[in-house]
């Protein structure tokens, strides 16, 4: 049967991918985040919107969106693949590397900022009851606008991810004991338990057959050299993955991390990055579009006052709440405040929490519509706190002695600029210092930046995770761009980000071993040094000229096994030069 405009699913679906057509190039373009325009797409062909004026104005069929409930499916998808992406990044290592500040930070941010939110409410007349689910489902941030917005790898990324991964994992529990607490409700602690029970039986029986068979699986997609059945194996997993962890009662969101988590330890984590990143952006931009529907206009102008007040203090709670916490981890003051901000507006679960404290009788239905709107509006805001958060970190890294990139560079170039100044940074400098050679060096620890600049070191403080510092290092006039950050991921993308911008650049960066050199390479870099390799190779020669063998097979054997290597490192990262693995050895054309 063919399909005409006058079919509700097919004009919504065209009025969906139009408002992804206009709305990601040209907010991309005023280089706003395109978060917003979604929502404003939403609030303007939405039932409170044009969708009003359709009974009046036929025509307007045809560009509004008359079936929010036809839709929120394809939302909750794209939450879903949002977190799929998520473990995409992250490595079982570095999850277990997080634990304290997931269930530590994490838990005490949720409990902190839902206690302070309901004392509030409760004081204002709210039942303990309602007071409690409110100040709950008011602590929980938005994964999917906060992640997108500042990713999981920058300083603020990391603190910020570390919490909201705590609230996607206790967000069954927290419906469950909502529901346990409904009026006249018998004690389900048996319930609880069996359903904890099941979560970690499945998780483990996903974790051991995901290790042993999606290696095989992608093996047999990538054979057969199709995109199309390659897309099809991860969403696949991803979707067997979900409905697991929903059938015994837990999230799919939680199925979709551990579906990453697992391939991100197999050799096509990349590929399937790539392959799925344009289902997210679109399915994330239908998820934001039924935000900006359930903003009722009218509504809103009427009750300003009371909402405005209600958005302000759970931001400002919410904020202050995060920020101490943080400050009592260690974290820096610009750091915690940025992030802080960032936290501060409610999120989408936001609205699943209300709904299951309306069906257990907790909240009034009026009470649940108002604070509905309330989340609406600070998901709306989400991407403007922010740009305050940036702001206010600004503002005190100047005060604590952070300056701008553009005043230690100088109008005709950086010269050679060194990311990461700890150890290894701090001797390259001073090798470039020794040989006159200019150079500019960015760290992310304030602390080592106040001490270099007491030496006389032109250190710029800024993290390099954000996209807009590294745009105005001026790498285009650079010498040569040197990475010696600690942090193998952030290499990379920093690699390949750089080198197809600036493809004649020079880049030296810091490998962890001969398997990160490989893929340094494969990204684009012109050397890799991989530290480990070349220390053990030093250890090796001095042990064995200690223990009586001659020197000249003992620097034979050397080079023998660093030839070895760099055969090795040239297979793996599949380029035709064969890379250098020592400093000294002459440069080869």
């Amino acid at each position: 049967m063919a399909l005409g405009l006058d079919n509700t699913g097919f004009s919504d679906a065209l009025v969906i991918l139009g408002a992804a057509g206009i709305v990601i190039p040209a907010f991309a373009r005023l280089k706003v985040s395109p978060v917003i325009g979604f929502i404003l797409v939403g609030a303007l062909v939405g039932p409170f919107g044009l969708g009003r004026l359709e009974a009046d104005y036929p025509w307007l069929h045809n560009v509004t969106i008359s079936d929010r409930a036809g839709i929120e499916p394809f939302a909750e998808f794209g939450i879903v693949l949002l977190l799929f992406s998520i473990g995409l990044e992250l490595s079982f290592k570095r999850l277990w590397s997080m634990r304290a500040d997931v269930f530590g930070v994490g838990a005490a941010e949720m409990l902190g900022s839902g206690l302070v939110i309901g004392l509030a409410l409760h004081l204002i007349g709210q039942p303990w009851p309602g007071a409690i689910a409110l100040g709950l489902a008011l602590a929980l941030s938005s994964t999917a606008l906060v992640v997108p917005i500042v990713g999981a790898h920058s300083v603020v990324g990391r603190a910020a991810f570390a919490m909201l991964l705590f609230e996607d994992l206790a967000l069954v529990p927290l419906l469950f004991a909502l529901a346990a607490l409904a009026p006249g409700q018998a004690s389900n602690g048996w319930a609880l338990m069996s359903l904890l029970a099941g979560g970690l039986l499945t998780v483990a029986a996903m974790f051991v057959g995901g290790r042993v068979l999606l290696p095989r699986l992608f093996a047999q997609a990538a054979r057969t050299k199709s995109p199309e059945l390659f897309l099809a194996a991860a969403l696949l997993v991803v979707i067997v993955a979900s409905l697991a962890t929903s059938a015994v009662g837990l999230s799919p969101i939680v199925g979709a991390l551990l579906a990453g988590l697992l391939i991100a330890e197999t050799d096509y984590r990349s590929e399937v990055e790539v392959i799925t990143a344009p289902f997210r952006g679109l399915a994330l931009g239908v998820f934001l579009i039924t935000v900006g529907m359930g903003l009722d206009l009218p509504q809103i102008l009427e009750n300003w006052g009371a909402l405005l007040l209600a958005v302000a203090g759970v931001v400002t709670i919410k904020a202050l709440v995060t920020f101490g916490l943080l400050r009592l981890r260690g974290q820096r003051t610009p750091v915690a405040a940025e992030t802080g901000v960032l936290m501060a507006s409610p999120s989408e679960t936001t609205l699943i929490v209300l709904g299951v404290a309306l069906q257990a009788g907790l909240i009034q239905p009026s009470t649940a519509g108002f604070w509905q709107t309330v989340t609406a509006i600070g998901l709306t805001i989400t991407p403007l706190l922010a740009l305050l958060g940036q702001l206010s970190a600004k503002l005190i890294e100047r005060g604590e002695g952070g300056d701008a990139p553009e005043a230690l560079i100088p109008t005709e170039g950086p010269g050679t600029v060194i990311i990461g100044f700890g150890r290894v940074g701090h001797m390259v400098a001073e090798m470039l210092q020794a040989h006159g050679k200019r150079f500019v060096a960015v760290e992310a620890d304030i602390d080592a930046v106040t001490a270099a600049r007491k030496e006389g070191f032109p250190v710029i403080y800024g993290d390099v995770a954000r996209a807009e510092l590294v745009d105005r290092l001026n790498l285009g006039k650079a010498d040569a761009l040197i990475l010696t950050m600690d942090d193998p991921v952030l290499t990379v993308r920093l690699t390949r980000r750089v080198r197809g911008w600036v493809p004649d650049l020079t880049i030296v960066a810091r490998a962890r071993d001969v398997d990160h050199a490989a893929e340094l390479y494969a990204a684009g870099v012109t050397d890799a040094v991989p530290e480990t390799l070349e220390s053990s190779l030093q250890l090796a020669e001095a042990v064995l000229a200690d223990l009586g063998v001659a020197i000249g097979p003992v620097i034979a054997s050397i080079h023998q096994k660093r030839d070895e290597l760099r055969q090795e490192i040239k297979l793996a990262a599949g380029i035709e030069r064969t890379p250098r693995l020592t400093r000294t050895s002459a440069r080869r054309p």
